[in-house]
């Protein structure tokens, strides 16, 4: 028989040596919910399994945080969870891999002593309580520090005189942290680290000149403390960034099944991931992620002219600059809202499936009145700086003449999932940047159109859904550590278009121009009633 004569390999059976040859790569992101681990191959970045596990942050002396046990038990829990899946899809269980990657949530504050031992209970980005340091290092550097970013919460340490700061010696992120845990090397993506402190575009490392800064700053608060030394090293996308150790395999696979050795590419945010899952990590092009927060991510043609408060800007996993509007509040309103009327059905004895639960609320939203009908809802469970907000308190608000209906209602909530949002689009619109096309994924936007064509309205401006989106930053994370297995001498944007993204198919919808002025007049009502919700925050 010649080769031509060969029958072709079936998707099933390549899909099965991929695995068994250890020629797939792993990807894992740790997100505000739920951990997620997706397993690739191929060209086109081919989703072979998944796995996951829910898990919380916790309120513990005012702070928002999650117990390092957690984070352990949860990553072992979805490596697992994956690990059925192969072997349910396609008969094998996955023992090596060609690359591995880890992606967190960004920013916040891990302090770690020379031995390793962590100082302060970790300070998720939900934490808003770094308002003065944030401040004067805005001042300092002549760059927007957000209450959420590293630098702001080792400052605020330093400011309060909390008795760790002597001993810190490495801060890092989460998923600087598991990354190290993994192979023992305290590194970072350019894209996460530049949640932590500024990023040269020139180098793509830290600010040298706002290091030193830094270091004069805290001379005598905090005498002998060097920035440069407690921060992770910086890598590029494509960069090697450790081996799997065996210390590490058995921390993400306790039953020993799991060999060290595989390469794993620099750890990233979950901006980072978010931008890679939507190919959107070239000039004027952006995309949004919608969960427990929601954050839009626009890559710079050029530097902004002022600094904006309701703007950070943080690099895509290659190093360029990228205006992020971060929100802390996204959809966790919205979703407890749905988890009503799905315990209403089932109170009723109607019991629907939460997914149908979503459709059904979602597609009656799209009968409502293009401004929602004079209703206005407010998502804050957290604290919104760009809102001005210290504390959070959801609202549903109307007057006397507003039309109360479910669909106005519905319409209100997925609006308010935008608002804040909108208030910092505005904000870079103004700045004169624009986008050929902004690029969306998170579960909301699993019901077809909805969603999509509403945040269409609020930026007026074309948005995108790929296939790729309700896979997520598990997805992009693990294309990362592909690309790094794959040794290709392009750059990542080319990559992604030219192999990973190839021929794939994005729905695009247009703004409407009625959902445009309607939202505009939604986000009128939105901004002035802000004052409502600090007198809420003030008084309840």
């Amino acid at each position: 028989m010649t080769s031509s004569d060969t029958p072709p390999v079936d998707e099933e059976t390549q899909a099965t040596e991929w695995i068994r040859t250890g020629r797939a790569s792993l990807g894992i992101e740790l997100g505000s919910t739920r951990i997620k681990a997706c397993l690739i191959a191929g060209d086109k970045a081919e989703v072979l399994a998944v796995g996951s596990h829910e898990w919380e942050n916790r309120f513990v002396d005012r702070m928002w945080t999650y117990s390092l046990d957690d984070v352990w038990s949860g990553l072992q829990s979805a490596y697992a969870d994956l690990v059925r899946d192969a072997e349910r899809r396609h008969g094998v269980r996955p023992s090596a891999f060609a690359a591995l990657g880890v992606s967190a949530m960004m920013h916040g504050y891990l302090p770690f002593d020379g031995d390793g031992e962590l100082l302060a209970p970790f300070r998720t980005w939900r934490n808003t309580t770094t308002g003065p340091a944030a401040a004067e290092l805005t001042e300092l550097f002549g760059v927007n520090i957000p209450l959420r970013w590293s630098v702001a919460h080792l400052y605020q340490a330093v400011l309060d005189g909390e008795a760790h700061v002597p001993r810190v010696r490495f801060v890092t992120t989460l998923a600087g942290y598991v990354h190290w845990k993994l192979t023992g090397r305290k590194v970072l993506g350019v894209g996460d680290a530049s949640g932590m402190f500024p990023i040269d575009a020139a180098t793509r490392d830290y600010d040298a000149e706002l290091v030193s800064r830094f270091d004069r700053l805290v001379a005598e608060k905090a005498p002998g403390m060097n920035l440069r030394e407690l921060l992770p090293e910086v890598l590029v996308a494509g960069q090697p960034a450790g081996d799997l150790t065996a210390e590490g395999a058995a921390l993400l696979d306790p039953s020993g099944a799991l060999p060290p050795g595989a390469m794993l590419c620099p750890p990233e945010g979950d901006a980072g991931t978010g931008m890679v899952a939507t190919c959107a990590v070239a000039p004027r092009t952006g995309n949004v992620s919608a969960g427990t927060s929601i954050f839009a991510m626009t890559v710079l043609e050029r530097p902004l002219e002022r600094v904006h408060h309701e703007l950070d800007i943080v690099t895509t996993p290659a190093g360029d600059p990228v205006a992020m509007v971060h929100c802390n509040n996204g959809a966790s309103e919205l979703a407890a809202w749905v988890g009503m009327f799905a315990r209403f059905g089932t109170a009723a004895g109607l019991p629907v499936d939460p997914d149908r639960v979503y459709e059904v609320l979602f597609t009656e939203a799209l009968d409502g009145e293009p401004d929602a009908g004079g209703l206005i809802a407010y998502n804050h469970l957290a604290g919104e700086p760009i809102a001005g907000l210290e504390e959070g308190r959801p609202l549903f608000v109307r007057t006397p003449d507003s039309r109360f209906t479910l669909a106005n209602a519905m319409r209100a909530q997925l609006y308010g999932v935008f608002g804040t949002l909108s208030l910092g689009m505005r904000v870079l619109a103004d700045e004169g940047v624009t986008l050929d096309r902004m690029f969306a994924h998170g579960g909301m936007f699993r019901t077809a159109g909805v969603a999509q064509r509403f945040l269409a309205g609020a930026l007026d401006a074309p948005v995108a859904v790929g296939e790729s989106a309700s896979e997520g930053g598990a997805w992009g994370i693990a294309v990362l550590a592909a690309y790094l297995a794959s040794g290709s001498g392009s750059d990542l944007d080319s990559y992604l278009r030219e192999q990973v993204f190839r021929g794939a198919s994005f729905d695009t919808k247009d703004p409407d121009p009625a959902d445009v002025e309607g939202f505009a007049a939604y986000l009128d009502r939105y901004r002035a009633g802000l004052d409502v919700e600090r007198a809420a925050v003030a008084s309840l």
